[in-house]
């Protein structure tokens, strides 16, 4: 299964990074709370970027995973192409496994149950966040409601979304983007990561994004 973000629209990455610049920095911080990140901490960024780290006033040592890359050194950033749901590391070979937004775009829940066993092998100890279910918004279409319908009735529909008409889908649009996202609720992250404390971020007071949690 590719690491590279399926159904995430990279040209529309700017747009997400500034309606979700609060969220995501208050994430950052519950983040270094909890495991106060300092020089040298090996961290295993699978899916991300760079830039979510630009807040750090340390030198961890970052892996940042994604098949759509090429294997590279830039400062204490070590970027390499490599499966998300089968890593080339061996067990606890990295203090945190990290992972922002990328598991509800693996398809189906089996491989994301394959990632999750991955990034609870490989770190001892963990965060990854997604985006709740049960949040009204689904944020990668920026519309209301639509993620609650059952998929027959999304699939008509997906085109007229906010993000559908920004970026004028076609069905094959509509239908790739069904393939590839899996939103998930708190009970299936339980599932997926047996042990782990799954904390809750909220807006308004709904569960806007779940993070589950492991410290060593």
């Amino acid at each position: 299964m590719a690491t590279t973000i399926p159904g995430k629209d990279r040209k529309l990455l700017p747009f997400y990074h500034f309606v979700f610049r609060f969220t995501r920095r208050n994430r950052m911080r519950r983040f270094a709370a909890l495991f106060r990140p300092r020089d040298g901490i090996t961290i295993c960024d699978v899916g991300g970027t760079k830039k979510i780290w630009d807040w750090l006033d340390c030198r961890p040592q970052i892996t940042i995973i994604n098949l759509g890359i090429e294997e590279s050194h830039a400062g204490n950033f070590h970027y390499l192409p490599a499966d998300s749901t089968d890593l080339p590391f061996p067990d606890g070979h990295f203090d945190i496994a990290f992972s922002n937004s990328v598991i509800e775009h693996l398809g189906d829940f089996e491989t994301q149950r394959r990632f999750a066993r991955e990034q609870m092998r490989v770190g001892r100890s963990l965060f990854v966040q997604t985006p709740a279910k049960e949040f009204p918004l689904e944020i990668h279409l920026l519309t209301p409601f639509i993620h609650w319908l059952p998929v027959s009735w999304q699939r008509p529909l997906l085109r007229f979304t906010v993000r559908g008409l920004i970026k004028h889908w076609s069905r094959a649009d509509a239908d790739t983007f069904l393939d590839q996202i899996r939103l998930l609720t708190k009970r299936e992250m339980r599932e997926l990561f047996p042990g782990c404390e799954i904390h809750v971020e909220r807006v308004l007071g709904l569960p806007k994004s779940y993070i589950a949690v492991r410290r060593a």
